[in-house]
């Protein structure tokens, strides 16, 4: 399933979702100029390196806790995080105001990092990627706005419908299906399943649900009064 549009509006202009993703796209760009050498160089560098992380856990290594979110091993990689932080990311910035949400963003991404490393402690493979990050934007959409509508494009055979779902059941399929893959992934030993980080996704999530309900509640909807008319 592929997410086109959602029907919750948004009552801001998202300067910091934007940035976000030129920050990615700039990041991504530089990326492609290292060439295969470098880029493997860069990577080891910047991006959560499990093993590391444990054995040489210091300033540095939290660093990497943060720039490993704004990494990516390939266009693909990029547009696809990038195209659902567009969709979904807007409103959770309208709900908790730009720099809630910032701290929101990078607190899911810590997260999910972690939750990663603690699944696969021996790994030696670079971390890198939002989708931790996006999970737990995910996970605060499906708090937020379970009823609001995903316009989703299914595959079947040789022909994409075009279908409207609920973001509870679009959203918590998703996170059924990462969560799913994350044990498979835990019965071989690696914590990792085809070269992706499915725990950081299940961390993500989790973390996003929580934060979200917290923040939330210390932030007033723009349409409620906190105190009496006379």
């Amino acid at each position: 399933m592929f997410p086109l549009r959602d029907s919750q509006p948004s009552g801001s202009i998202p300067f910091i979702t934007y940035l976000i993703i030129a920050i990615n796209v700039l990041v991504f760009l530089f990326e492609v100029s290292l060439g295969d050498h470098g880029l493997a160089i860069f990577l080891q560098n910047f991006g959560l390196v499990p093993e590391v992380f444990i054995q040489q856990f210091g300033p540095y290594e939290v660093f990497t806790l943060f720039s490993c979110m704004f990494l990516h091993g390939g266009w693909m990689h990029l547009i696809s995080n990038m195209w659902a932080l567009f969709i979904f990311g807007d409103n959770i910035e309208d709900k908790l105001g730009h720099f809630g949400y910032l701290f929101f963003y990078l607190a899911c991404g810590v997260c999910a990092g972690l939750t990663q490393v603690s699944m696969s402690l021996g790994s030696v493979v670079p971390m890198v990627g939002a989708s931790g990050a996006i999970a737990g934007v995910l996970g605060g959409y499906i708090i937020s706005y379970p009823t609001a509508r995903v316009l989703t494009a299914i595959p079947i055979f040789f022909i994409i419908r075009l279908i409207e779902v609920p973001a509870a059941v679009y959203l918590g399929f998703w996170f059924v299906s990462q969560a799913f893959t994350g044990f498979a992934s835990i019965a071989k030993e690696t914590g990792e399943e085809g070269g992706v980080a499915w725990w950081a996704h299940v961390g993500g999530f989790v973390a996003g649900v929580i934060l979200v309900k917290i923040m939330s509640f210390r932030r007033q909807d723009p349409d409620t009064h906190n105190y009496i008319d006379n």
